[in-house]
């Protein structure tokens, strides 16, 4: 219910029928601001990338194929909070859902509580909620596509811990993600992940070890209890 917004959609030259669900969707919504290509990237990372250089507005937000925000005040109340706070970040809490029954709760990624140390223990606000100024991708660069898994945990440690930038914590349940993504995908994707992470918090100066960064998944057992109703 926000209308100025600018769709940037990015589609990795598919062939499984997307591109035509997305000329659809311009077609039906041909007075609003939308921008699309479908070519061949490197990974999901160089997408978002392509789409962020595409982006002119002032807050860029991403949302990924498989994941649909709770209602459609979101956006509104995004940009409401970053009039009302001034802050150049905001983020807010995260519900991982069935693949094939997305009202089945498979996880509560609470983001309540973040603070600069968590990094060091491989933990991070819940990235799909995450809605950054544009200055920020201007000041400190883009996603680091070297890394396959971690580049939102690499990014949100450059433009937070690193760059300082300020950030708030919204208490509400913005996004729901179908489980099944890259880093959900079982041992050798954790095993990755972490690796990853570890090279990233070393890059960046923070301190910490792999059994630190390993830890966190004892704290993880609590966002499979206490759901919403």
């Amino acid at each position: 219910d926000y209308d100025q917004i600018e769709y940037v959609i990015i589609d990795g030259s598919s062939t499984d029928g997307t591109v035509a669900v997305i000329e659809e969707f311009i077609k039906k919504n041909s007075g609003k601001d939308i921008k699309f290509i479908s070519k061949k990237d490197n990974g999901i990372y160089d997408a978002m990338n392509k789409g962020i250089k595409m982006a002119s507005g002032e807050i860029v937000g991403i949302l990924h194929s498989d994941d649909f925000y709770s209602d459609n005040g979101v956006i509104r109340r995004v940009v409401g909070h970053f009039l009302r706070t001034g802050v150049d970040c905001v983020f807010a809490d995260l519900l991982m859902v069935n693949q094939m029954d997305v009202s089945k709760i498979v996880r509560y990624y609470r983001s309540a509580g973040f603070m600069l140390d968590w990094f060091a223990r491989g933990n991070m606000p819940a990235h799909p909620t995450v809605f950054m100024k544009r200055k920020l991708y201007d000041k400190y660069g883009l996603f680091n596509a070297k890394y396959k898994i971690a580049a939102d945990f690499d990014l949100l440690v450059r433009f937070l811990a690193k760059g300082k930038a300020s950030y708030y914590y919204i208490p509400e349940i913005f996004v729901y993600m179908r489980v099944g993504g890259r880093s959900t995908k079982g041992i050798q994707s954790t095993y990755i992940l972490n690796k990853e992470i570890l090279s990233s918090c070393r890059e960046n100066g923070i301190k910490t070890n792999a059994f630190k960064i390993y830890s966190k998944y004892f704290f993880k057992i609590f966002q499979f209890f206490g759901w919403p109703k």
